[in-house]
């Protein structure tokens, strides 16, 4: 088994992806007012704030923002997917890894998450939010798709001014190496 850790940060900022075991399903733009009222029951429940969602047809993203000293955000994510799976069909196959721990083979086990560590980082996750359904060829703009928080945003795709990494250099820079001998 491996060894998989979370961070937790107490009133964090967070960009989760969650994925449906099923790649090829719509099942999640097929259900969305489903998918609306369980995340609303568990903001009820278990407050958070969402400053960007997408839903694409077999996965989402959303940035939370947690309470003040609240690091429950699994807690959050447990409620939703299975709320959800409660209410929608089985799938034909469920693997026989997930129908021996009765699960309903929905959702994948897990989630990504990513600490929000500052502006700028929170600036490229509402872009990956915004750009998402392009990138997976579903519409040519964002603000066609219908099913994200950040279609009305103005927001270009143009991601130059958002770097994860700084630029690397065309040429060894032998000035530097020089000195740094």
């Amino acid at each position: 088994m491996t060894n998989y850790t979370r961070r937790y940060v107490p009133g964090g900022t967070y960009f989760f992806t969650v994925r449906l075991q099923d790649q090829r399903s719509d099942l999640l733009i097929k259900r969305i007012d489903l998918l609306r009222d369980v995340t609303r029951l568990c903001m009820k429940r278990w407050p958070f704030e969402i400053a960007g969602a997408v839903v694409l047809p077999s996965k989402l993203h959303m940035i939370w923002v947690l309470p003040p000293g609240d690091t429950a955000f699994s807690k959050r994510w447990r409620l939703i997917k299975s709320t959800f799976s409660r209410h929608v069909p089985a799938p034909a196959h469920i693997a026989p890894s997930k129908r021996k721990r009765d699960e309903k083979g929905i959702w994948q086990r897990r989630f990504w998450e990513h600490v929000i560590r500052d502006q700028p980082d929170f600036d490229l996750h509402m872009h990956l939010i915004a750009a998402a359904p392009v990138h997976a060829g579903l519409v040519r703009q964002p603000r066609d798709w219908p099913y994200s928080s950040l279609r009305h945003r103005k927001m270009g795709l143009d991601p130059s001014r958002l770097r994860t990494t700084g630029l690397a250099p065309s040429a060894p820079n032998r000035k530097a190496a020089a000195t740094a001998n």
